[in-house]
């Protein structure tokens, strides 16, 4: 198998809604996220998806110390790729500015929400001039951005950016489903978003809620990238709580395998997806 045919999983390990109230099992502080992402790593997941959090009242709080002690735990225990959230608690109140604090770290990877939206209950602001402004802001810095995609037209506002010069090659997209206000978790839905990719791009899919495992299973069929983690769905099966990111990193490892593929290392992630490794020295983040 080719080294471009091997699929990559992205563990999102915590996000910022209140899963918490849940299940008692969601990684909070930075150590447990940290450590959650570590263990999800030994089970074959190459992104590990962060999101911070507010340790005592648990509510999103991008802080960058907070992300700094996070991606330092990690890089002190493995080599995994970690992607850093611009979007964390926007649809929770929290500012577009503050939202990108953690490019401030240099990270070689971070997501990029191009559209403002209807999200649950909350409105999702992410005004054009600001998305660009993040868009340029990375590309200064050799951040790759992962473009989030909840709806059909939040492609073509992607498209838009790679005309305007602002995505470099591979294009990472990620097309997310099951979001209130975003495109339903539907098999049709999922080829149509698939057919509607632009050219030279390498999809990541993400399925919010009890259709996670149903989506992925197509998804990996078609040659798409998968997302797991307590960010997306806490049920490792119906009723049945994940103890740990690390379960569900493992059951879609297993499926993967299962159809005859196989993942893809952190080194082979950064290969795939062309990325800098802009990572800032420890001693000029302090």
């Amino acid at each position: 198998m080719g080294l471009m045919d091997k699929l990559i999983v992205t563990v999102a390990v915590t996000g910022s809604a209140e899963q918490w109230r849940k299940t008692p099992y969601l990684p909070i502080k930075p150590e447990e996220i940290a450590d959650q992402a570590v263990k999800a790593y030994e089970e074959g997941a190459a992104v590990a998806h962060i999101h911070v959090r507010d340790p005592v009242s648990k509510v999103p709080n991008p802080r960058v110390d907070l992300y700094r002690e996070v991606l330092e735990r990690i890089r002190d225990k493995c080599d995994m790729v970690v992607q850093v959230t611009t979007g964390g608690g926007g649809p929770y109140g929290v500012s577009f500015d503050q939202r990108m604090c953690a490019l401030d770290l240099y990270p070689e990877f971070a997501s990029l929400n191009v559209a403002t939206m209807t999200f649950g209950d909350s409105v999702f602001m992410n005004h054009p001039a600001d998305v660009e402004k993040a868009a340029t802001l990375m590309l200064e810095r050799g951040i790759k951005p992962e473009v989030e995609c909840y709806d059909v037209g939040h492609v073509a506002l992607a498209e838009r950016l790679i005309e305007k010069k602002l995505l470099t090659s591979p294009i990472r997209i990620s097309l997310v489903f099951g979001v209130v206000g975003g495109i339903p978790a539907t098999s049709t839905n999922l080829v149509h978003m698939m057919n509607l990719l632009p050219e030279d791009s390498r999809p990541n899919i993400i399925c919010v809620g009890k259709n996670q495992f149903p989506m992925l299973t197509l998804a990996i069929n078609l040659g798409a990238d998968a997302r797991v983690g307590m960010e997306d769905n806490i049920y490792l099966s119906k009723g049945v709580l994940a103890k740990s990111n690390a379960e569900l990193v493992s059951k879609i490892v297993r499926m993967v395998k299962e159809v005859g593929k196989e993942v893809a290392t952190p080194s082979e992630a950064r290969s795939i997806l062309d990325l800098k490794g802009t990572s800032m020295p420890r001693s000029a983040s302090n």
